[in-house]
């Protein structure tokens, strides 16, 4: 699939982003990555469905909070992005710049992940303590806020506790986070169960525009959250999912985390992307046609 020659200003693991003055156009890649590692193939389609599902949510959740969307339309975007329109058809949004607040603020409605692992040695999740006797995909009693810290490209992001998500941001901020935080997890979550996904656990960033708390980045996608099926949901054992699980655990089966990552077999690729479509299909409700198909 054809990119662009445009440089970008700045670029994360899997998202290019380029200044517009007063906006950003931002456009998420084929490109994926795990452990904190982009790796050295790319998953089909990977950045349009990832954009698309975070416009869905933008647009069901604008009433409860504002985000930095303005638009999806290339036809929108500044003349010099003009000759690429077929490629960030779909896949780019222009946003509003915003004040981006220096933390991920992770909720969890089920103990998976790092957060089995603390709790496992400890009886806690980021400082939280949980009821015993929780096992792999228990549901926690209610939705917590865990937030972690932002890591630079290459670093590993660190659990911190909710007082240090304070010391960092603010009491005030800290709060305001929480608050939309744990909001629209709830109700995104209420909304997957009718659409039979269960929303493990989930990845927000946030930013401020004109003194306003914003969602700004991607929203509830297959790459900043679990998305487990509800059918067959049974606690004790690692769930199947429809995000990059599925590249993580090849991952770990087939690497020592040392050295530069491998190359995906073509199974691992094809059945990745497919994932991403399925999650696509169920939480939209609509098959997922590429943009430059439609």
């Amino acid at each position: 699939m054809a990119s662009m020659e445009l440089r970008p200003d700045s670029q994360g693991k899997v998202r290019d982003i380029y200044d517009c003055g007063d906006a950003l156009l931002m456009v998420a890649s084929d490109r994926v990555s795990a452990y904190d590692f982009v790796l050295p193939d790319e998953i089909p389609y990977k950045g349009e469905i990832l954009t698309r599902i975070s416009a869905f949510w933008f647009e069901r959740f604008a009433d409860l909070i504002p985000n930095h969307l303005l638009s999806m339309d290339p036809s929108d975007y500044p003349e010099r992005f003009a000759p690429y329109r077929d490629y960030l058809t779909g896949r780019s949004m222009l946003v509003r710049k915003a004040q981006t607040v220096p933390i991920e603020a992770i909720v969890r409605g089920y103990l998976t992940g790092s957060g089995k692992k603390t709790y496992d040695e400890n009886g806690t999740v980021c400082g939280i303590r949980l009821p015993a006797g929780l096992v792999e995909a228990s549901q926690i009693p209610e939705p917590i806020f865990t937030p972690s810290t932002k890591a630079e490209l290459g670093e590993h992001d660190e659990n911190i506790s909710y007082e240090r998500c304070a010391q960092i941001v603010g009491d005030d901020v800290a709060a305001q986070v929480k608050d939309a935080s744990l909001k629209v997890y709830t109700a995104a979550a209420e909304y997957a169960r009718t659409r039979g996904i269960i929303i493990a656990d989930t990845k927000f960033e946030f930013g401020f525009i004109d003194g306003n708390l914003v969602l700004i980045d991607e929203c509830l996608t297959p790459d900043s959250s679990r998305f487990w099926p509800a059918e067959g949901y049974a606690p004790g054992s690692v769930q199947p999912s429809y995000d990059k699980q599925f590249v993580r655990d090849w991952l770990r089966a087939h690497w020592d985390m040392c050295g530069e990552p491998p190359h995906l077999p073509s199974e691992v690729v094809e059945g990745t992307s497919e994932r991403y479509k399925e999650a696509f299909q169920i939480i939209t409700g609509n098959e997922f046609v590429p943009a430059k198909e439609q």
